[in-house]
């Protein structure tokens, strides 16, 4: 009788089991910001162990374990949506990264540090907030709760982007995939070149937005009630804060606070960008009138379903339902596979798009093949 219960498990018992773990797979994005620490403390060249564990591992495992193509059956997406246990981590992850930029800030001040190990701890801290940290400023800014939405506006502080929560909710998931949105990279646009343009004209898109918020209400575009004042002054307000307060507790000025707080944040939304720049690379809507263009539609955004790096990154790299329905919960977003499929995860991406010759020869025949396959899509007149 033995022998035959361990030919026939209890299958509705391994299910259980798999979606236990599946649950706390989500937990996996604080492996990133506790290695830092770990490294840090090691010193020297242990350093660069947060850079190897995102560049070379996650999409060493991700290659081993493949795609996740399943999706949560209808039937259970209610339940699994309003689960609590998914937001919770994310609320968790808003404290800790508060706690942990104040912790890096602080160490970076009072250790003597090589210029070596000053630039890689700042990138890796940088993984965390900018790879991590705005990930989960995404999803909670594109919910109804105003709890949600001030832990998405507090992140999003301490990168020094605050303005994203205003472009990216009401200019860039109204204007993606269209020459008019800074945030959709062009074909045969390099990384670089969209950077400058999407840094640039996103925050100048953010201060036009809330100009013309405030005109329809009409309130001065210089009053408190400008969230772009706000959103441009907080960080430095911040990092001040962290100064005075090291200062304080030091019995002396210091000023490093400063400097590392807006070089991690520089590089944790250059991070940020270079996610846009592979989501939407050369996807164009099409153009209905003068006026308007299609509505938006998960062939308009690249899609990835690896099942490791999408744990660390709260399923965003499902994409394509995420701009088909820009409030669904990270936990029940959906995989496509009309979608354009990427050929690896976003890590493996990212750093594929910071060498322009090697992104356009993987990426280029990918977009041609897959306009040939779709003739009705626009991208051909970008």
């Amino acid at each position: 009788m033995s022998f035959i219960i361990v030919l026939h498990p209890d299958f509705q018992y391994i299910s259980s089991i798999m979606k236990a773990l599946r649950k706390i797979g989500y937990f996996s994005a604080f492996i990133i910001p506790v290695l830092t620490i770990i490294s840090f403390y090691l010193g020297g060249i242990a350093n660069l162990s947060t850079l190897l564990f995102v560049y070379l591992l996650i999409p060493a495992i991700d290659s081993i374990t493949g795609r996740d193509l399943s999706n949560v059956p209808k039937a259970s997406v209610s339940e699994v949506a309003n689960d609590f246990y998914y937001r919770f981590i994310t609320y968790c992850w808003t404290f800790f990264q508060l706690t942990f930029i104040a912790w890096a800030a602080f160490v970076f001040t009072i250790h003597t540090l090589s210029l070596f190990e000053q630039i890689t701890f700042i990138i890796a801290v940088s993984l965390s907030t900018g790879g991590i940290g705005i990930t989960v400023a995404h999803e909670l800014g594109h919910k109804k709760s105003l709890l949600e939405r001030f832990y998405s506006k507090v992140l999003l502080m301490t990168v020094s982007y605050m303005h994203f929560y205003i472009e990216h909710n009401k200019g860039h998931h109204v204007r993606v995939s269209t020459p008019d949105d800074p945030a959709t990279s062009r074909q045969n646009e390099s990384f670089y070149a969209f950077w400058w343009r999407s840094v640039t004209r996103g925050y100048k898109s953010a201060w036009e937005i809330e100009n013309k918020r405030l005109e329809r209400k009409g309130i001065s575009s210089f009053s408190i009630h400008n969230n772009m004042i706000w959103f441009t002054l907080l960080p430095f307000i911040f990092a001040g804060l962290l100064s005075a307060g090291f200062s304080l507790y030091l019995g002396y000025f210091v000023w490093q606070p400063i400097v590392f707080f807006f070089a991690q944040s520089f590089f944790a939304f250059s991070l940020l960008e270079a996610v846009n720049y592979v989501e939407h690379y050369g996807l164009m809507r099409k153009k209905i009138d003068e006026n308007r263009y299609e509505r938006v539609a998960p062939h308009h955004s690249w899609n990835a379903s690896q099942i490791v790096s999408n744990f660390f990154l709260f399923q965003l790299q499902r994409h394509s339902d995420h701009h088909f329905n820009a409030i669904k919960r990270y936990q029940v977003l959906d995989h496509y596979d009309n979608a354009p499929q990427l050929p690896a995860g976003y890590p493996t991406m990212v750093l594929m798009a910071h060498i322009p010759q090697l992104w356009f020869k993987v990426m280029n025949p990918r977009l041609k093949k897959w306009n040939e396959l779709n003739p009705g899509t626009d991208n051909a007149s970008q």
